[in-house]
Parts: structure tokens; C-alpha cells; sequence
């Protein structure tokens, strides 16, 4: 998983809950492995921007007056690390199934899960991207969908998804804020849903037999459908072996 100190409580808390009772729930238990940062904090925003942000590398302004640039582009070194350092480290503790393998990521964790897909097919089993922000530089993602390569072995399977209130509508109580107009606006630029669902459509089924699937969360904004979403992909990751 991306943004560890973020998304690795979620799917703790899913997965133990879950596990003990497979019958219910369908979930067997498995290692959770995820990717964070020395804070205390949920995110590190220019941390995240460089190993999360697709080449090629850009700069932007400092998210706060007088801090640092921020760097994208670091996509391909942290695939180096997941695939050179950190899936072999895992494996010299555990058993690894390479057929279950599954990544995670959320917002620019998403639109990292689909680089990697793109880039590295046979990296991992299972593609989760939840909110992925497509849109980034005027959807450069598109590019790498574009020039894939194929999977080798078994087709993987990518799911996508989005929260309700990340399509044309503000949730309810977004409407009082005073920023209601911006959001809207940001939304049209955005169209996380509707990115999000032309490419499940897109890709289901292609030469290469790469499975997709999209959802839908009700009720839920960009940040309140981690906790979904990340219930999700331990649903998937851990599904009950026939």
C-alpha cells in the first residue's frame, strides 16, 4: 500500500475484523504490507509528490510561501524499491504467493497503482486504484495506458473507483462551505469518476486479457472513501481461495 501512515490503520483494522471469519466475510488472512514515512502525520505531501507523480520530472511551487519546490517524477525509483528491496525483504519472512500479490493506492496513490500497471504488469496480481488522479497533467497517464506492456503469465486483475461526491456533485454539506464554487469548478477539471470509469471500460478485456472492474462509493467525498475503498482492496487481496 501507499501512504502508509495513512491507509495501513484502515486495512489492519479490515483485515483482523474480517479474517477470523471467512465463511462471513470471505477474507483470509495475509500480510499487509505498506510504504509511509518518518511522521507522525497521515500524508508527507512532497514526499509523496516525488515517489507517487509520474515522470517526466517537473517542478511546481511550494505548497506553503518560503518551503520547498515540489518534485514529481520519482515513479520509477520507488517501483525499483517495491520490486528490488521490498518485495524480497518481505519474502525472507513470510511465504509470498506471487498469483495474490496486490498494490494499493489512493488520490496520486492511484494514479502511482496505474504507472506501475503500465509500466510493470507482471509486478503484482491485483491493481487497486481508488480515486486515482487521472487528470494530472492533462491526463500524461493516458500516454502510458497507450504503451503498455503486456502482462506475462496470468491477465491481472485492476479495479477502479471513485466516491459519489467526486462527479458533478458536491456532497451536501460542501455546499455550505464558502468554497463550494471553486470546488465545483476544480470537479470539472478533475472528473475523477468519469476518468475513472472510461478506463475500466476501456481496458476490460484487451488483447492481453486484463481484467477490470469499477465502483462507485455512495455517500463518500475524495478523502472519506479511503476508509471504503481500503476495505476494498483487503477484499480483494484476500479473498477466500476455492
Amino acid at each position: 500500500m501507499t501512504d502508509g501512515n495513512a491507509t495501513f490503520p484502515f486495512a489492519v483494522a479490515s483485515l483482523v475484523t474480517q479474517a477470523p471469519y471467512p465463511t462471513g466475510t470471505n477474507v483470509a488472512w495475509g500480510v499487509i504490507a505498506a510504504i509511509g514515512y518518518p511522521s507522525d502525520e497521515p500524508y508527507d505531501p512532497l514526499r509523496r509528490s516525488w515517489d507517487l507523480g509520474p515522470p517526466p520530472v517537473k517542478s511546481y511551487p511550494p505548497f506553503v510561501e518560503g518551503g520547498p519546490p515540489v518534485v514529481i517524477g520519482g515513479t520509477g525509483k520507488l517501483l525499483d524499491f517495491i520490486e528490488n528491496e521490498l518485495i524480497p525483504r518481505i519474502a525472507e519472512m513470510v511465504i509470498l504467493d506471487p498469483m495474490r500479490r496486490s498494490l494499493f493506492g489512493h488520490s496520486f496513490g492511484g494514479l502511482f497503482t496505474l504507472y506501475a500497471l503500465f509500466e510493470r504488469p507482471g509486478l503484482f496480481a491485483n491493481w487497486i486504484a481508488a480515486s486515482p488522479t487521472i487528470y494530472w497533467e492533462n491526463s500524461e497517464i493516458l500516454k502510458n495506458e497507450a504503451q503498455r506492456q503486456d502482462a506475462p503469465g496470468n491477465a491481472p486483475f485492476l479495479h477502479l473507483s471513485a466516491g459519489e461526491y467526486e462527479g458533478d456533485e458536491l456532497a451536501p454539506f460542501q455546499y455550505r462551505n464558502e468554497d463550494a464554487t471553486a470546488r465545483l469548478e476544480k470537479r470539472k477539471t478533475e472528473r475523477t469518476v468519469l476518468l475513472a470509469r472510461e478506463m475500466a471500460e476501456r481496458l476490460n478485456g484487451t488483447a492481453d486479457g486484463l481484467r477490470t472492474g469499477f465502483e462507485l462509493y455512495a455517500g463518500e467525498t475524495h478523502m472519506s472513501v479511503l476508509a471504503a475503498a481500503v476495505n476494498r482492496a483487503v477484499a480483494i487481496a484476500f479473498a477466500v481461495q476455492s
